[in-house]
């Protein structure tokens, strides 16, 4: 199976490497550090599998999904991240990930995840089974950020780190009038009136490092 590693931070793509080389069966088509380097490479490399960091500088893993599995809905996507899994990995999968792995867990389980994946599973970890089944039995209800389109959420999440809306357009190659709008419709749908408020949130949800 074809590999392609994407994480901004080399060292972690370096340590991803070590693990799956030693393996048989699996081959490494590629790495990338951004969105950018990866679409490229997908448009240049035959790949089955896809293992994605969530926060990247730029556009986020969440926010290219989709994106990936409309230019080949063959490929799986593995997400990485150092965020919780309770406040992401329902997310990632919805938006078509075929599963989720801490970075804390990637030594030991990566190699699981990814056979588990391109067999036709889903792989979250043993963590979160528990936590979804612990929670069968509660009142439904969203929190308010669960309510937020992908978009909404990775520019509440940008705001959240302080970033001004000319600094996100930038960094997510939008116009400032789209980023106002996003911010408009995410601060309705939180009932929110400040940049304050969605950093206080952000932090009380652990939603940024």
């Amino acid at each position: 199976m074809k590999i392609v590693i994407v994480d901004d931070h080399e060292l972690v793509r370096e340590g991803l490497k070590k693990v799956l080389l030693k393996e048989s069966g699996i081959q490494l088509a590629g790495e990338a550090s951004n969105a950018l380097e990866l679409f490229k490479l997908l448009e240049e490399t035959e790949v089955d599998l896809v293992v994605l960091d969530i926060t990247m500088p730029g556009r986020s893993g969440l926010d290219i999904i989709s994106e990936i599995k409309n230019l080949n809905d063959k490929i799986r996507i593995l997400i990485l991240s150092m965020h919780p899994e309770e406040r992401f990995a329902l997310r990632a999968l919805k938006a078509g990930a075929s599963g989720y792995l801490s970075k804390e867990a990637a030594a030991r389980e990566l190699v699981s995840a990814i056979r588990k994946i391109m067999s036709g599973g889903k792989y979250i970890s043993a963590a979160l089974a528990d936590h979804l089944v612990s929670n069968l039995d509660k009142e439904p209800g969203k929190l308010p950020h669960e309510t937020l389109s992908n978009r909404e959420f990775e520019i509440f999440r940008l705001i959240a780190k302080g970033k001004s809306v000319g600094q996100i357009a930038e960094e997510l190659i939008l116009s400032v009038n789209t980023v106002t709008s996003y911010r408009s419709r995410m601060m309705e749908k939180m009932n929110f009136s400040s940049n304050a408020e969605i950093v206080r949130y952000a932090i009380e949800h652990n939603l940024i490092e």
